[in-house]
């Protein structure tokens, strides 16, 4: 086996891992991962996505990627194929996530590395995060059948549950930041530290195809009618064309414990619901034990755990 960059290789050697890559996220997040695929096929042809490939008799059958954001790295992915006829998977993983690692925390410029692999399971990835110098976070991937029973609190009559507009977009990203200062998320993912990180955040979700692809008629803000501020912002993308994630659910701490949060995801699981989705999920990290509690109730049912990495040089 060779570890090997993965620029030297074109879309055509890297198809059929990304294949097996696909019905992996259908089966265990019933995510359609096909656009995501393409995407990096199209980088790779461009010679533009720096990763590392492991190859046995010119075959690809795992590969790592990442991506530079100003001063910092971001693990993008990584899979390995079962089946290797030289080494089991996690040896496999291991090595190359040891490689892009490295790489990462040699580049000129790096203060800080974050990694979120949803289809790792916890444990399984850890030492090499570890070993370096990680630290780690465990967070639940959680799902919610349709329909539903949903029978959320009145809310005060102060407060609107509105659909979600373009013209919300600056003031989400003050809730954004306001909501996750001091949170333990904050440490997850740095972008929700400052107003402008929170806007990149944003666009990521609302205008690319990363995370699934956006879906405003689920997407929902919580109003103050006296004042006209936002105070809360559910967002939705579909991951299926039956299955939608919430890529972001938050309210400011000063109106939080008054059902907002709640009264915003029943708002999506009804328009989900209505559309004849099947289900909706979406991530939490495990240490925000307030949200996790807010989830089970709400009948958010907890799957696969896996873990956030954070390195900061």
């Amino acid at each position: 086996m060779e570890i090997l960059d993965l620029r030297h290789f074109s879309s055509h050697d890297l198809r059929p891992l990304l294949e097996e890559e696909s019905r992996v996220w259908a089966d265990r997040l019933s995510w359609d991962y096909s656009s995501s695929a393409e995407m990096v096929l199209r980088y790779l042809d461009s010679k533009i996505l720096p990763g590392y490939a492991a190859v046995e008799r010119g075959q690809i059958f795992g590969y790592s990627f990442f991506v530079y954001e100003g001063n910092k790295g971001v693990i993008g992915d990584l899979f390995v194929a079962n089946g290797s006829r030289l080494s089991a998977p996690h040896e496999v993983e291991a090595q190359l996530l040891t490689h892009v690692i490295e790489t990462l925390q040699q580049s000129p410029g790096i203060h800080r590395v974050e990694a979120q692999l949803l289809v790792q399971e916890a444990g399984v990835i850890s030492q090499p995060f570890l070993q370096q110098g990680f630290s780690r976070h465990p967070r639940i991937f959680m799902t919610l059948p349709l329909p539903a029973n949903l029978s959320p609190a009145e809310l005060a009559p102060e407060i609107e549950i509105r659909p979600w507009a373009e013209t919300y977009y600056q003031s989400a990203a003050a809730v954004i930041t306001a909501a996750y200062r001091g949170h333990v998320d904050s440490t997850i993912n740095d972008q929700y530290r400052t107003l402008s990180g929170a806007l990149r955040f944003l666009n990521n979700i609302v205008r690319f195809p990363g995370c699934g692809v956006f879906d405003a008629p689920s997407s929902w803000v919580a109003v103050h009618r006296f004042t006209r501020h936002l105070i809360g912002v559910a967002l939705c993308s579909r991951v299926r064309h039956d299955v939608g994630h919430m890529t972001q659910v938050c309210v400011l701490p000063e109106f939080r414990s008054r059902g907002i949060g709640e009264a915003l995801l029943a708002a999506s699981a009804e328009n989900l619901r209505a559309r004849n989705f099947s289900a909706v999920t979406l991530t939490v990290t495990e240490a925000n034990h307030r949200a996790v509690e807010l989830y089970r109730r709400m009948g958010f049912q907890p799957g696969r755990i896996f873990e956030a990495f954070v390195w900061e040089g």
